[in-house]
């Protein structure tokens, strides 16, 4: 059974928002308030995060997952590691028109998050439970985006055959990665490290952009 969340949450999305600089329809703003109603409900069973109250989540997930749209290219997008659907779901909440593909090998978690696009109606959504080395789609995406890696080249190596020629891998991070981004492979090429300023929080963030400098192949891993 949903709890209804605060009630000063809707105000609370509605200024965070707008402090972003984005517009978002009525419509988006109540799925997004009914994804955090979902997660809730799941969260008492299945521990989907680390976050429990409803308010610290519209910053610590929503709008940190919303805060990547001003850099966000266009085309479709996969959410790798998308664990609850972050940042995944609420961009497809706030771009129905963009492909959106949410990929995690935790399969409590992709259970919720296929739930939740059901039930939100998100028609541009297409959830996968599997491991990024054995995944291998119909066709390769403009944009990777990840907010859990640990380091960047594991996620660029990972996640490289999986975007086009043309495409983009986005990496959120905490504190700038200087080392990490010193430590890239010589195929990739630093396009952009932005900082984000996500409303509610105190936390500092950075979107990191890399894009190809020399073809990857397009196949998955042997299974070990």
């Amino acid at each position: 059974m949903r709890r209804p969340l605060p009630a000063e949450s809707e105000q609370l999305l509605d200024r965070g928002i707008a402090q972003l600089g984005i517009a978002a329809s009525a419509q988006a703003t109540q799925q997004l308030l009914a994804l955090l109603e979902l997660l809730q409900e799941w969260n008492r069973t299945f521990n989907l995060t680390s976050i429990r109250d409803p308010l610290a989540m519209i910053p610590g997930h929503l709008l940190d997952s919303l805060s990547v749209l001003p850099n966000l290219p266009a085309g479709s997008l996969l959410d790798l590691g998308c664990g609850a659907g972050f940042p995944g779901l609420p961009i497809a909440i706030l771009q129905p028109h963009r492909p959106v593909t949410l990929l995690d090998s935790n399969q409590k978690k992709t259970r919720f998050v296929h739930h939740a696009a059901a039930q939100l109606g998100l028609t541009n959504c297409t959830v996968i439970h599997s491991r990024v080395e054995q995944f291998t789609p119909p066709a390769r995406f403009a944009n990777v985006i990840c907010r859990a890696y640990s380091a960047l080249n594991d996620f660029a190596e990972q996640a490289g055959r999986l975007i086009s020629d043309e495409g983009a891998l986005h990496a959120m991070k905490g504190q700038r990665p200087t080392e990490e981004i010193n430590q890239l492979a010589d195929h990739w090429r630093l396009e952009a490290c932005v900082r984000l300023e996500v409303p509610e929080t105190n936390s500092t963030r950075h979107l990191i952009t890399l894009r190809k400098s020399a073809a990857i192949p397009f196949t998955a891993e042997p299974d070990q």
